[in-house]
C-alpha cells in the first residue's frame, strides 16, 4: 500500500516578526506530528511574512530569513516540512519554498509565475525563476539545490506549485506530473475576496484530478500586514476529490489539517489515462533525498474529513471583517476601538462588526484566550465576561448639532445599548457656532446657507473630529473611520472630519450593499451569532449626513444620486474602465424603465466630475480592507492622477446630447 498522511497548516503571521512567526511554524510542526503526518506544507513566505513590501529589498532581511529557515529545518526530524521565504541566488532575490527533512534543508523550489496584477507587486521584489533552470546555494558549507525541482523521498516524488503558479494556463504541475510527481504542495498567500475560496478549491481539486496526484494547499490566515485579509483555507485533495479541508477565518494563530492520500490509486489512474504521455514533456530535475523514510498509513480514516459549509457573501463579509478588525487591533497594540456613531448605516455597521468580532473570538478562544491575545491592554487582567470585554473594546459617541434629529440619536443609543458598547452623547453646537463667529469676524463675511452651503456643512463634520480623537486617545484606542467605497468614489466625505480615523473597515464595500447587509443582520444573521433588532431604527431611515437645516430634509441620495445607480456607474467607469458615453448607454439600458434619461445622463456626468476632482481625498483615506476586485484604494489597486483633465471632452459630448433631447 502506498498511503501517506499529509498535512497543511494555516498560520497567522506578521511581517518581520521573526520570533512570533517561527513560534507558529514550530507549533504547526508539533501538531502535524501528533496527526501522524509525514509531510507538512506551510504557507508562502511564512518565515518573513508575505507583506514585507520593500523590506524585501533589504539584504539583511533576506539573509535573516535564511538564518531562521535553517533553525526551522532542525525541527524536521521524522517529518518533511515545506515552508516559504525569500532567497538570494547569485545576488538576485527569489520567492522560494524550502523543503526540509532530517533536520536540514534539502532543496529550494523557486516561484516561476509572479503575481503582478491588482494589489500584487511581486515583480517589484522578486525575479521569476526560469522554467527548467537549476542552480545551488551554499548553506553551512554544503551546496543545496535550488530551482525547478522535484524531490524523491523514500520512493515518493514531491513537487511544488507556489500560489500564482497554480493560477496560470501553463501550470508547473503538468510537467511535475509527467516527471512522476505523486504529491504537489502549494504554499500560498492568496488574499481574501468574495467567492475566491471556491476558485482556490477548484484549482486544488482539478490539479489533483488532471495531474493524477495528491494535492496539498496551505494558505495564510488573518490580517497580516494591514490591508489584506487571508481566510486561512487548507485543502487536501486526491484524484479529483477533497480528502479534507480546514475551517476558514479562525482566530487561532495555527490550524493544522491532515488527511490520507492514496498514492497508489493516483498512480493507477495516471496509468489508465491515454493523455498521460511523459515522454512528450520536458522532465523536471529530480533531487533524491537520502536516508529519510516515510511511514505509510495502513488505512484511510473516513471520519477524518471535516465537511465545510459554503458561505454566502453576507457571511463572508462578516467573517472576514471581524477577523481583520481583531488582527488590526492586536497587531497595532491598540486597546480598543472608538466609533462616532451617528445612527446611520455606516457607523452602525462598523459598531456591529466590532461586537460580532468580540462574540466570535470569545466563542473560539474563550475569555482567557482573549485576555492572552490582548495581554498588552491595561484592562486585560481580571476580565471575566464577554460583556466586560465589549465595554472595554468599543466606545461610541453621538455628536449632535442643531441639525441632528432625535431619530438618529435614539437609533445610535439603541444600537450601542444592544451591542453593549460604552455610549456617550455630546452637543457640539456651541463649538460649531464659535468657529463660524470667529471666521466671520476675521473675514468680515456674513455666513449664510444660501452662499456658503458647503463650508457650513463641512465645519460641522470637522468639529466632530477633535473630540472623537480625544476620546480615542484617552482610551488608547483606534478610531474607526466609517466612510464606504461609494462615498470614496465621489468624495462625499469631509476631509479631517468624518474621514478621520486610523482604519476604515468599510472602505472596500459599497453603500448599496451595506444597506442590504445591515438589513440581513437585523432579520437573519449567522446561525450561532447575534442578530441586532435595534438596527430596524437605522434601516428604516434614508441615509443622511444631517448637516443642513432640518427643514431641507437632506438625504445622501438627494445630494448625489440613488446609491444603486452610483455603484453601477462606478463599476462600469472604474472597474471596467469605460468612457462616459459607454457608461451612459449601459446605465440607460439598465435603469431606463425606472429613471428618466435626463436624470441618468446627469448622474453619469456628476459621477465622472466628482471622481476626477476627488482623487486627492482617496489618497488620504485611512487604510481599508481589500474585499473584492472593485477596490478604489490608490495605494494597492486603483491608481488615478490627482490632477487630470477630468474627462472634460467626453462629458461635453454628453451635455450636448442632453441639450438636444
Amino acid at each position: 500500500m502506498e498511503r501517506l498522511v499529509v498535512a497543511a497548516a494555516t498560520l497567522n503571521q506578521t511581517p518581520l516578526d521573526w520570533s512570533g512567526n517561527l513560534a507558529h511554524m514550530r507549533e504547526a510542526i508539533r501538531r502535524a506530528r501528533k496527526t501522524g503526518a509525514q509531510i507538512l506544507c506551510l504557507p508562502e513566505l511564512c518565515v518573513t511574512g508575505y507583506g514585507c513590501e520593500d523590506a524585501f529589498h533589504s539584504a539583511g532581511i533576506v539573509e535573516g530569513a535564511l538564518e531562521h529557515a535553517i533553525e526551522i529545518a532542525k525541527e524536521s526530524k521524522g517529518i518533511v516540512v515545506a515552508f516559504g521565504l525569500p532567497l538570494f541566488v547569485q545576488g538576485v532575490t527569489y520567492n522560494v519554498a524550502a523543503l526540509a527533512a532530517d533536520g536540514k534543508i534539502v532543496g529550494f523550489v523557486a516561484k516561476q509565475n509572479l503575481a503582478g496584477d491588482g494589489i500584487h507587486y511581486e515583480p517589484r521584489w522578486f525575479k521569476p525563476w526560469p522554467r527548467g533552470a537549476v542552480s545551488s546555494v551554499v548553506i553551512e558549507g554544503c551546496a543545496v539545490p535550488v530551482g525547478d525541482l522535484l524531490f524523491s523521498i523514500d520512493g515518493i516524488k514531491v513537487g511544488f506549485e507556489i500560489c500564482e503558479d497554480a493560477w496560470v494556463i501553463d501550470r508547473p504541475g503538468q510537467r511535475l506530473a509527467h516527471s512522476g510527481a505523486d504529491i504537489i504542495l502549494n504554499p500560498s498567500a492568496s488574499h481574501f475576496s468574495f467567492g475566491k475560496n471556491e476558485v482556490r478549491k477548484r484549482l486544488a481539486v482539478e490539479g489533483s484530478r488532471a495531474f493524477g496526484v495528491g494535492y496539498v494547499y496551505a494558505n495564510l490566515l488573518g490580517c497580516e500586514a494591514g490591508r489584506l485579509i487571508y481566510d486561512g483555507d487548507t485543502v487536501i485533495c486526491s484524484h479529483g476529490e477533497v480528502v479534507n479541508e480546514g475551517p476558514r477565518f479562525s482566530f487561532r494563530d495555527v490550524r493544522v489539517t491532515a488527511g490520507v492520500i492514496d498514492i497508489e490509486r493516483s498512480r493507477m489512474i495516471r496509468r489508465r489515462q491515454t493523455s498521460f504521455r511523459p515522454h512528450l514533456c520536458e522532465p523536471v530535475h529530480t533531487v533524491t533525498v537520502p536516508k529519510v523514510k516515510l511511514a505509510r498509513a495502513p488505512t484511510i480514516d473516513k471520519n477524518a474529513t471535516v465537511p465545510t459549509i459554503a458561505m454566502s457573501k453576507h457571511e463572508e463579509f462578516l467573517y472576514a471583517v471581524t477577523l481583520g478588525l481583531f488582527d488590526y487591533l492586536r497587531k497595532s497594540r491598540s486597546e480598543g476601538f472608538v466609533v462616532s456613531l451617528s445612527g446611520g448605516v455606516d457607523s452602525s455597521a462598523a459598531s456591529c462588526l466590532v461586537a460580532l468580532m468580540v462574540e466570535r473570538v470569545v466563542k473560539e478562544v474563550g475569555i482567557s484566550g482573549v485576555a492572552e491575545k490582548l495581554s498588552y491592554a491595561s484592562w486585560s487582567k481580571g476580565i471575566r465576561s464577554q460583556a466586560q470585554i465589549m465595554k472595554k473594546i468599543l466606545a461610541c459617541i453621538y455628536q449632535g448639532t442643531k441639525n441632528s434629529s432625535k431619530i438618529t440619536r435614539d437609533a445610535a443609543k439603541a444600537v450601542a445599548s444592544e451591542i453593549g458598547a460604552e455610549f456617550f452623547v455630546v452637543d457640539i453646537s456651541d463649538i460649531v457656532s464659535g468657529y463660524q463667529a470667529m471666521i466671520s469676524k476675521a473675514t468680515g463675511i456674513k455666513l449664510s446657507w444660501k452662499d456658503h452651503d458647503l463650508a457650513l456643512q463641512n465645519i460641522q463634520a470637522r468639529v466632530r473630529s477633535p473630540s472623537v480623537w480625544l476620546l480615542a486617545n484617552l482610551r488608547k484606542s483606534l478610531l474607526l473611520s466609517t466612510s464606504n467605497r461609494s462615498e470614496a468614489a465621489v468624495g462625499y466625505t469631509t476631509m479631517d472630519g468624518d474621514s478621520s480615523g486610523g482604519l476604515s473597515p468599510l472602505g472596500g464595500i459599497d453603500k448599496a450593499y451595506l444597506r442590504i447587509w445591515l438589513s440581513w443582520l437585523e432579520k437573519e444573521g449567522v446561525q450561532g451569532l447575534s442578530r441586532y433588532r435595534s438596527l430596524k431604527a437605522v434601516n428604516v431611515q434614508a441615509p443622511t449626513a444631517e448637516l443642513r437645516p432640518r427643514s431641507e430634509k437632506q438625504t445622501d441620495e438627494k445630494d448625489l444620486m440613488p446609491y444603486e445607480v452610483l455603484d453601477t456607474i462606478e463599476r462600469y467607469a472604474i472597474r471596467d474602465k469605460l468612457l462616459p458615453k459607454d457608461v451612459e448607454q449601459l446605465v440607460h439600458e439598465q435603469y431606463g424603465q425606472r429613471f428618466s434619461k435626463g436624470d441618468l445622463t446627469s448622474w453619469v456626468e456628476r459621477f465622472f466630475k466628482l471622481w476626477s476632482i476627488n482623487q486627492w481625498k482617496r489618497e488620504r483615506y485611512a487604510p481599508s480592507f481589500h474585499l473584492d476586485d472593485e477596490s478604489l484604494d490608490p495605494k494597492t489597486w486603483c491608481r488615478f492622477p490627482i490632477l487630470s483633465g477630468g474627462f472634460a471632452e467626453e462629458l461635453a459630448k454628453l451635455s450636448s446630447k442632453k441639450g438636444k433631447r
